[in-house]
């Protein structure tokens, strides 16, 4: 270490200074819903209060989208209070009127995001996969006011059944004129609530119909303290590595990772993004990392690899990098292996996030010295966060013991919308939210060991699908590998594993169940093997969904 680096502090003690009295992360208490609750003291209290302080960052690049076009801060904040202003003048968009966007990534998506937002409106995320039964679905639950489309989506609306309900915008043709319809203007100063909703996030959808989960201002600034104090306690806790430099955002735009992390977090953070456009393309976006400066990729972790394992890797200077993470799926440790031989200095500090819609995007984190000593940690809960265990009775099992995780915080969304049956499910008394997740904590740390819908109980034995997963994306001709249990008269259920193999290899059965034999129970080695030739199938976010391996439905996602 040379003489002028930084002495660096225990996770612990990072933590603890970060907490302190005067620090920018110091917490109090405060009544959150009628619940009084930890939160960040020195916060901003709307999203329009963080996107009027991003003029402090001036000409310096804020979005930078693979077509060429660019948009420094001060050009969005112009462009955002115009279109602002023909929300409302145009369309007569008021505080709490659903604006609806279905689209591609574009930058047309994020200047209606946070025009939306800053008139108290509240942006209904629409994934821009679904097909036409989905799409209409998505409308009936919100009820849009106004519907913002690309071209392609506007062909897939043309052939719904019945009345759209909702005036309808079309990016290519219509959106110059929202931008010049007044420059020059202040952005809207129309009160809003910390409590007042900004934002509907549609559920992930691999088992079935997606909830819409319903999020405020609050939980978005808050999951942007979250993602500071995350990255303030690396600094002070793990040696410093790579430049900072622009950060790439490959994530969808109506997911939580796109919406909230690439494009609020960023923008509070004075962050250049870099948004690839089309299908994900790892030689191009290999060649945007060296035109554009980017020293940080974050993706879902089918993302990480193809990048890493691409040719063109060899024209990166990996040694600039400060950052290449995961987000929206889990780590693997074969992940970890892999992006510490491609980027050695980073070896040590790859972490990993844990969270959901429901739960404001973030609950956790554990740095990497966590994640390997236990594959599935997702570490201790965030400041303001709480967890508990609970047995199916809703009685708190405490620490060492697996249950339902239950998490509450000022994160948490206000409720899932237009289901009251769901809300009735998953909120519990006092604005815990039951997550669905298996887990249990252990000094302090959440451990996941799966979701409640994926758990295997294989002749009164509960197997946890992540762990085989694990497990058989180690052996060296799997390239892709999801687990999950079929029917059985006897013992209820057994392990079925589905693997893709990598290219030009050709595992055999036996060789994947000695290979997993060698490190599991007996119990949870595969008795039944699928060796397919295609890649499983998966949602926007890179989640693979497991009811279409089970025939349980179809997959309808346009990916473009």
């Amino acid at each position: 270490m040379s003489a002028d680096a930084p002495t660096l502090l225990s996770f612990e003690d990072a933590t603890a200074r970060l907490l302190s009295p005067g620090s920018p992360f110091e917490i109090t208490e405060e009544a959150v819903l009628g619940e009084t609750m930890s939160v960040y003291k020195n916060r901003a209290r709307s999203l329009r209060e963080l996107l009027e302080q991003s003029a402090a960052h001036g000409d310096n690049d804020y979005i930078v989208f693979s077509d060429g076009r660019r948009w420094s801060y001060a050009k969005h904040l112009a462009d955002v209070a115009s279109v602002a202003a023909a929300f409302r003048e145009r369309y007569d968009i008021q505080k709490g009127d659903h604006v609806a966007i279905l689209a591609a990534n574009t930058p047309e998506w994020i200047l209606s995001y946070w025009a939306a937002v800053s008139l108290g409106a509240v942006v209904i995320s629409m994934n821009g996969w679904w097909a036409g039964d989905e799409i209409r679905y998505g409308l009936d639950l919100s009820n849009p006011k106004l519907l913002l489309v690309d071209q392609r989506r506007g062909e897939r609306l043309a052939e719904l059944d019945g009345e759209i309900g909702a005036k309808v915008v079309t990016f290519e043709t219509d959106f110059d004129e929202l931008i010049a319809h007044s420059p020059g203007c202040d952005l809207p100063d129309t009160p809003i609530d910390e409590d007042d909703p900004c934002l509907l996030l549609f559920t992930s959808g691999t088992t079935g119909r997606p909830k819409g989960a319903l999020v405020s201002h609050r939980t978005l600034v808050a999951f942007t303290m979250s993602t500071f104090f995350i990255g303030a306690r690396r600094a002070m806790s793990e040696p410093a590595s790579g430049k900072q430099g622009a950060t790439l955002a490959p994530f969808p735009l109506f997911h939580l990772s796109g919406s909230m992390g690439s494009t609020t977090s960023m923008l509070a953070a004075g962050a250049k993004t870099v948004w690839p456009m089309g299908r994900f393309d790892p030689a191009k976006i290999i060649q945007l990392s060296v035109d554009e400066g980017i020293t940080a990729w974050s993706g879902a972790t089918t993302h990480v690899f193809r990048l890493l394992d691409h040719p063109d890797m060899k024209k990166i200077d990996t040694s600039s990098f400060a950052n290449v993470g995961v987000g929206g799926s889990a780590s693997t440790p074969e992940l970890l292996r892999t992006i510490a031989e491609k980027f050695p200095h980073l070896e040590g500090s790859v972490g990993s996030g844990y969270g959901s819609s429901e739960t404001g995007g973030l609950v956790s984190y554990a740095p990497n010295a966590m994640l390997r000593d236990a594959a599935n940690c997702v570490g201790p809960p965030l400041p303001t966060v709480q967890i508990k265990i609970v047995d199916e009775e809703g009685s708190d099992l405490g620490e060492g013991t697996p249950g339902r995780v239950c998490v509450r915080s000022p994160l948490i969304m206000l409720e899932y919308l237009n289901n009251p049956k769901a809300n009735a499910e998953n909120f519990l008394p006092g604005r815990w939210v039951d997550t669905g997740d298996l887990g249990q904590l252990i000094e302090g740390r959440l451990h996941i060991e799966s979701r409640m819908r994926d758990m295997i109980i294989r002749g009164g034995e509960n197997i946890y699908p992540a762990e085989i997963e694990n497990r058989i994306e180690l052996h060296p001709d799997v390239a892709e590998v999801a687990v999950h249990g079929v029917d059985d008269r006897e013992l209820g259920q057994k392990v079925k594993a589905v693997i893709v193999p990598n290219k030009g290899a050709e595992p055999t059965e036996g060789a994947i169940r000695d290979f997993c034999a060698e490190s599991l129970a007996y119990f949870k080695v595969p008795e039944i093997i699928e060796i397919r030739g295609e890649p499983l199938p998966r949602n926007a976010t890179g989640k693979v969904m497991k009811h279409v391996l089970e025939g349980l439905g179809e997959n309808t996602f346009v990916e473009e």
